[in-house]
């Protein structure tokens, strides 16, 4: 039986009264971390290329943190052959579509700031083709919703937000927070997180666009050189005291308890974030000696950029984003299999193309390390 919850109604930004000294440690622990990432980010040639796998997997990881099923294979299987029917379709779209949303939201903030107007956007994206979601595309709610288990009354709710006769008054608060120069960037990035969970401002998605706001604001409020930051394994392996403290700052006011959480996700990820990137770009050095010599063909380049940006793939999608000539596509495929660079992992049938697997940069991608 789910337990009833008070819901107080929640507290303006900037949050009154903070304890500082609760977190001062953390607050310096997280900010070198993130600096020893954004550093690594900065040396990397063409990040947005190199860390693709590491932004799939954190699509897959966010969506799981909200009840998805679909794994990183899955994923890029359905991405290199979009028309092969699958029994998790739904769960795959949200995956993808997280990834869409992502890499929108950071282009739309070349263009404008940070704001309830990009945050629709993300959400309209987020929600496309997936389930029933259609109507609430990109629109802030306008009835009462509640946290709880499936099928349960809104008097058991563990959670109840605010009504929607006030939603617009908290997402204003909300969005003037985005702009507020707080005392640090991690901890507003903290407080942002948490009141957007806490204000769940739509039907569905609220998770996972709350999530992606995060590597977003880190952008804009100039933390990381590029809005690349996974936080989301962190959350989905403490998946239940994210969703407790985030819940004892509704009941009990408990802003210190989440943003020392938050803080030691920072740390924690950076680390892992950092190890990642380090592999990845190991890899890539490795693989710009190698894939020259191996094909002996002018266009080892082109090869290189497709095996890292999609990790599986078919013969016709590595043909069209590389732009090579046809007969040189299966000469350097062939040449790559026999070498063990790629591995076949599903032989071509009819008019189904070969689908090939890079995996080196595939297990570097969905490995899981265990958080300090």
């Amino acid at each position: 039986m789910a337990q009833s919850v008070t819901t107080e109604p929640p507290q303006k930004l900037p949050i009154q009264h903070l304890d500082w000294g609760a977190f001062v440690t953390l607050i310096g622990q997280a900010n070198a971390e993130i600096a020893r990432y954004d550093g690594i980010l900065q040396s990397i040639p063409n990040p947005a290329l190199l860390l693709s796998p590491l932004l799939r997997q954190e699509a897959v990881l966010s969506s799981r943190i909200e009840g998805t099923q679909a794994t990183l294979k899955e994923v890029l299987q359905f991405e290199a052959k979009p028309e092969q029917r699958t029994p998790k379709r739904d769960d795959i779209r949200e995956v993808v579509n997280y990834r869409i949303a992502l890499e929108t939201g950071a282009k739309k903030l070349e263009q404008i700031p940070l704001s309830l107007r990009l945050i629709r956007e993300i959400h309209e994206i987020l929600l496309r083709d997936v389930r029933d979601q259609s109507r609430n595309r990109g629109v802030f709610r306008k009835i009462q919703n509640f946290i709880g288990a499936p099928g349960e009354k809104i008097e058991n709710a563990r959670y109840v937000p605010p009504g929607p006769d006030k939603l617009m008054d908290y997402l204003s608060n909300f969005e003037k927070y985005l702009h507020y120069e707080e005392k640090d960037r991690l901890v507003q990035a903290a407080i942002m997180h948490g009141q957007f969970e806490i204000i769940h401002p739509f039907i569905d998605g609220n998770g996972r666009v709350g999530r992606l706001l995060i590597p977003l604001f880190l952008y804009a409020k100039k933390v990381l050189y590029r809005p690349m930051f996974y936080i989301s394994a962190y959350f989905e392996q403490n998946r239940t005291e994210y969703y407790d403290r985030l819940l004892w700052v509704t009941q009990n006011n408990d802003w210190s308890g989440w943003i020392q959480f938050f803080l030691m996700a920072v740390i924690q990820q950076s680390k892992v974030n950092i190890r990642k990137a380090q592999k990845i770009l190991s890899l890539y050095d490795d693989m710009k000696e190698r894939i020259p010599e191996i094909t002996r063909s002018q266009f080892s380049t082109q090869t290189i950029d497709v095996l890292f940006n999609n990790l599986i793939f078919t013969t016709k999608t590595f043909k069209e984003q590389s732009a090579i000539p046809k007969t040189s596509v299966h000469r350097i495929l062939r040449s790559l299999t026999e070498a063990g660079i790629i591995n076949v992992l599903a032989p071509s049938s009819g008019r189904s193309p070969t689908v090939f697997i890079f995996p080196q940069l595939f297990q570097i991608a969905e490995e899981i390390e265990q958080t300090e």
